[in-house]
């Protein structure tokens, strides 16, 4: 149990894919520290492996969600309100971009390629947040993961970039929305750990030797540190922050060489 009490608390998490992604991490701690969950899957081929990890959980939810899918979400929640009532916190670690696309030269990115890679890792989060409001009846916090390559460039990660450089900007538009209804918005810049998503980038391995090597902590990160960051923002003691970028990178983005 970590010094944090969450009891009471309902929260989604959109991102699960296996028991080594950073959405997991988060649910196993944000579960530990007493909150009741609810997971979502993204088709078929991953219902059963996210039904199994949610088991483990204490009263969680696993409902479908296709974050490209309009009716799907607006389900989701409805099943989310209908089970829970209201919800303090959504957290969003969901991105994608085709194979190709984290491949080749960044110049050759299709047209249509750039559209996926930004719609489900840039856009989805509006709409998630617009209904996620609708339940935080008495305020809340927002978590979405993103990544350095959206102010520098990393060989291999192209399109991505460019979708988290949106995703930032979303959430200081969104934090400056919905501020008023006490909802936070906040984002975690991960340094490089290794993911099912992470084996897609070229490069991956060199990158984590790179960041080992220059950050100040002269490490890689795991991925128990940013799933404690996710609970400092999913609970009160996070009351004062909203808009940011927490980089939980072991302090490689302050260094220039």
């Amino acid at each position: 149990m970590y010094p944090v009490d969450l009891s009471g608390k309902k929260g989604i998490i959109l991102g699960v894919a296996n028991d080594h992604s950073i959405a997991w991490a988060m649910a196993s701690i944000l579960s530990q520290a007493g909150a009741r969950l609810a997971l979502t899957y993204q088709g078929d081929r991953l219902k059963e492996r996210v039904t199994r990890l949610a088991g483990t959980l204490d009263g969680a939810l696993v409902l479908p969600c296709d974050a490209t899918d309009d009716q799907q979400i607006a389900d989701l929640f409805d099943q989310v309100g209908d089970a829970f009532g209201d919800i303090s916190f959504m957290v969003h670690s969901i991105a994608y971009a085709n194979r190709e696309d984290l491949t080749r030269p960044f110049s050759e990115t299709g047209r249509e390629g750039f559209r996926i890679a930004l719609e489900i890792s840039a856009y989805s989060l509006l709409p998630l947040v617009r209904h996620s409001a609708k339940l935080m009846t008495q305020g809340g916090s927002v978590v979405t993961m993103t990544f350095q390559a959206s102010q520098r460039v990393f060989p291999g990660y192209n399109v991505m970039g460019t979708a988290k450089a949106a995703l930032e900007h979303e959430v200081r538009q969104l934090a400056a929305e919905y501020g008023d209804r006490n909802i936070r918005v906040n984002a975690i810049s991960a340094g490089p750990v290794d993911t099912l998503s992470a084996r897609g980038i070229q490069g991956f391995t060199d990158m984590k030797r790179q960041h080992a090597k220059t950050a100040p902590l002269q490490r890689n990160i795991k991925v128990e540190e940013v799933a404690k960051t996710a609970l400092f923002l999913c609970s009160d003691l996070s009351s004062g922050i909203t808009g940011s970028i927490i980089h939980v990178d072991a302090g490689y983005h302050i260094m220039a060489v």
